[in-house]
């Protein structure tokens, strides 16, 4: 019998995974928000450091440290500076935030479906090869 603790059904790699598609859905909110204050006069676009996020909220599960990701991300916004000829002081580029939208969409995508595919196999184990 072993003592390292009780037996876990998922692996970190799972809760890593699933910080990562937390951070995404932060970013997609947060993008879309820009995009909607677009024509707010004196309102400064809010960007997530999303690699420095993005490799702890990986790390986190293999150091057993539970992580809230969401709250982290909005703990570490940075405002983004409205550039010289801004005349209403907005600093949302429309072009900026929508490839980013499209960028965070695509990469959301292709880990939700990452992980359909790694439960997927999951179940084909449990049910012994069986669908």
């Amino acid at each position: 019998m072993s003592t390292t603790g009780p037996l876990k059904l998922f692996d970190p790699m799972y809760a890593g995974l699933g910080n990562v598609l937390d951070l995404r859905r932060s970013q997609h909110a947060l993008t879309a928000s820009n995009l909607a204050n677009a024509d707010t006069p004196g309102y400064l676009a809010k960007e997530i450091p999303f690699a420095e996020l993005l490799t702890e909220s990986m790390e986190a599960p293999f150091r057993n440290q539970p992580m809230a990701i969401e709250e982290r991300a909005m703990d570490e916004l940075r405002e983004i500076e409205a550039p010289a000829y801004s005349l209403d002081g907005n600093s949302v580029d429309a072009e900026r935030e929508a490839t980013r939208l499209a960028e965070n969409q695509v990469m959301y995508e292709a880990l939700a479906g990452g992980m359909s595919r790694r439960l997927a196999m999951l179940r084909f184990a449990a049910s012994n090869g069986r669908m």
